[in-house]
C-alpha cells in the first residue's frame, strides 16, 4: 500500500492508498515539534489504531511546505517503516510542465494540487486551495501550469482581525444566518465568511486569477482568459475551508478534499512509468 503524506504549514494529512483508491485518512498537527522517534510511533500508532501492521505499507511519498519537519519525518518513516520516502522536489517526474520562469519557487503542494486537478478533471483547470494561504492556480489545457497566485487565507485574516484589536474575541470560523448581524461574533463570521466568499466568486468570475489579495482588497488581472485563450476553465476547491466557500458560492464547480492525497498517488504512479 502507498502512504500519501500532506506535511502543510497547519496540519500533516496523511492517506492510504490501497491501488488507485484512498481506503484511510489521518491528520496530525503540524506545529508541534517532533523527534523522528516520535513521528514513527506516532504514525506506527495511527495504523495500528486501524488494525494495520507497519508492514503493510511498500511505498511512501511526501509533499512539503515545511522545510524544518522533513529531517525528523523522513527519518523517523526509515527507521520504523524501512523505506525510503519520495520526496516531491525539483526533477520528480509529475506528468505536467511547470511553465513558469522559476519553476524551483514553487510550492510543492501546489504542484501536487496542479498534478491531480489536472489529471482527475482534465484542462484547463483553476485548482482553488483554501489552506493556511490561499492559492490559485491556473493548467492549461496541454497540461501546463501557466500562472499562480498566493493570497493570505481565511484563518490568517480572521487570526489578525482579534489578534490585531483590544476586544474583538476569536471567533469560529463559519457562515452565520444572516448578514444583518446584531452582536460582536456572527458580525465578525459575517465580515470574514460573506466577505471571503464574495472575493472568491469575483476573483474566478473575472478571469480565474488575481495578483493578490490584502484583507478584502483585490488587484484583479485584466484579460488573463482574452491573452491566455483559455475557454471553459473548470474551477476545482480543495482545502480545509474550501468546503465552506464551495457551499456558498456558484463560480466552484467541484470540492474535492482529498485532491493532494490523489495527486500524490499519481505521482507515484507516474515514477513508474518513466
Amino acid at each position: 500500500m502507498l502512504f500519501a503524506i500532506d506535511v502543510g504549514n497547519t496540519n500533516i494529512t496523511m492517506g492510504l492508498f490501497d491501488g488507485k483508491k484512498l481506503e484511510k485518512t489521518f491528520r496530525m498537527t503540524t506545529g508541534i515539534s517532533r523527534t523522528s522517534d516520535e513521528f514513527g510511533v506516532f504514525l506506527g500508532e495511527l495504523l495500528r489504531m486501524r488494525n494495520l501492521p507497519l508492514d503493510v505499507i511498500d511505498e511512501v511519498i511526501i509533499a512539503s511546505v515545511v522545510p524544518n519537519v522533513m529531517h525528523s519525518l523522513t527519518n523517523g518513516i526509515r527507521k520504523y517503516f524501512k523505506l525510503d520516502p519520495l520526496i516531491v522536489e525539483p526533477g520528480v517526474k509529475t506528468g505536467i510542465n511547470i511553465a513558469i520562469p522559476n519553476p524551483r519557487q514553487l510550492g510543492a503542494d501546489r504542484i501536487v494540487d496542479a498534478v491531480a486537478a489536472y489529471h482527475m478533471y482534465g484542462g484547463p483547470v483553476l485548482v482553488i486551495d483554501f489552506g493556511t494561504a490561499t492559492t490559485y492556480d491556473l493548467v492549461n489545457g496541454d497540461g501546463s501550469f501557466i500562472a499562480g497566485v498566493t493570497s493570505p487565507g481565511i484563518r490568517l485574516g480572521a487570526n489578525a482581525l482579534w489578534s490585531g484589536t483590544a476586544k474583538l474575541p476569536e471567533i469560529e470560523i463559519k457562515v452565520p444566518d444572516t448578514i444583518l448581524c446584531k452582536d460582536t461574533i456572527s458580525s465578525m463570521q459575517a465580515g470574514v465568511c460573506l466577505g471571503y466568499i464574495g472575493q472568491t466568486e469575483y476573483i474566478v468570475m473575472q478571469a480565474g486569477l488575481f495578483l493578490g489579495t490584502v484583507g478584502q482588497s483585490q488587484y484583479i488581472i485584466d484579460k488573463i482568459k482574452e491573452e491566455s485563450g483559455l475557454k471553459d476553465i473548470k474551477v476545482v476547491a480543495t482545502g480545509g475551508l474550501g468546503k465552506m466557500i464551495y457551499e456558498n458560492t456558484d463560480c466552484i464547480d467541484t470540492y474535492d478534499p482529498d485532491l493532494t492525497l490523489y495527486g500524490l498517488r499519481i505521482i507515484m504512479d507516474k515514477q513508474k512509468q518513466a
